[in-house]
């Protein structure tokens, strides 16, 4: 089974910058479209950016584009998200997830097409 580990959330000052990374075990991460998905209290969990299996495509929620940056380095089995310019709106429970049935460049939104989820790290946008 796929385990992801992200890390490098916690409090930061709005208009202020954040970056975390999502670390995956297994032999097969190149295979995976990867995932950024956040959830505030009381709230629904939500995309948030995207990039796929070899990370020439990326996609991002509206409420993030053009703040929001991810990539991924596949030698490293890492997936990071690069947040800048963050809003108190920003504030919220980020987890990494991974989709491994899509094929090619493709990036899904839906929650359901993620099978592995990490832990979540907790991100704070202080106003």
């Amino acid at each position: 089974q796929v385990q992801l580990v992200e890390s490098g959330g916690g409090l930061v000052q709005a208009g202020g910058s954040l970056s975390l990374s999502c670390v995956a075990t297994g032999r097969s991460f190149g295979n995976y479209a990867m995932a950024w998905f956040r959830q505030a209290p009381g709230k629904e969990r939500e995309f948030v950016a995207g990039v796929s299996k070899s990370g020439s495509t990326t996609d991002y929620a509206d409420s993030v584009q053009g703040r929001f940056t991810s990539s991924r380095d596949n030698a490293k089995n890492t997936v990071y998200l690069q947040m800048n310019r963050l809003k108190a709106e920003d504030t919220a429970v980020y987890y990494c997830a991974a989709d491994p049935v899509s094929s090619s460049s493709y990036i899904t939104q839906r929650m359901s097409a993620y099978v592995y989820w990490g832990q979540g790290t907790q991100v704070t946008v202080s106003s």
